[in-house]
């Protein structure tokens, strides 16, 4: 059975910050089994946001994505995302917007509601692990994707209008 929230996340783990994303979902995994009802959410990790993820959004009713970024001011932010035809397609590496363009093309049909958490990243490195600061940044990060589960728990969101 699929279930109605999924919480997506990519990143390379060997390279420093990019690993948040798949740190965030283990962390998120391991609190959603404790507090949440079973088969609320899926949660899932990937190198990258790859074409054959769009599968991966039918029967959802609401996503958040989550990856490591540059250039944020504040620890993380969270946004929402729509579907947006890129110029450029590659089968290896999409944008969120894109990934959405994909499921709309492909299921003729709008996709869940997406948002998209970007934990602020600074160091990239192959080999390295993410420093403290950047640990203190998936701890708010978690805060957020915590309080955006139990609004689309408490909101009973994934009990009407999924798009399966």
């Amino acid at each position: 059975m699929t279930a109605p929230l999924l919480v997506l996340g990519w990143g390379n783990p060997s390279r420093g910050d990019d690993a948040l994303g798949p740190m965030l979902v283990d962390a998120l995994a391991a609190y959603a089994g404790r507090a949440l009802p079973a088969g609320s959410v899926d949660c899932l990790s990937d190198y990258q946001l790859q074409i054959e993820h769009a599968l991966d959004l039918v029967g959802r009713e609401r996503v958040l994505f989550v990856d490591a970024a540059r250039g944020l001011d504040a620890a993380c932010q969270m946004r929402r995302v729509e579907p947006q035809r890129e110029r450029r397609i590659t089968s290896h590496a999409l944008s969120p917007e894109a990934l959405l363009q994909v499921f709309v093309d492909l299921q003729q049909r709008e996709p869940p509601r997406c948002d998209v958490l970007a934990i602020r990243g600074r160091r990239w490195e192959l080999g390295e692990q993410p420093d403290a600061q950047a640990v203190a940044d998936l701890e708010q990060a978690l805060v957020r994707a915590r309080e955006w589960l139990h609004d689309a728990v408490a909101r009973g969101a994934h009990t009407e209008g999924v798009n399966a």
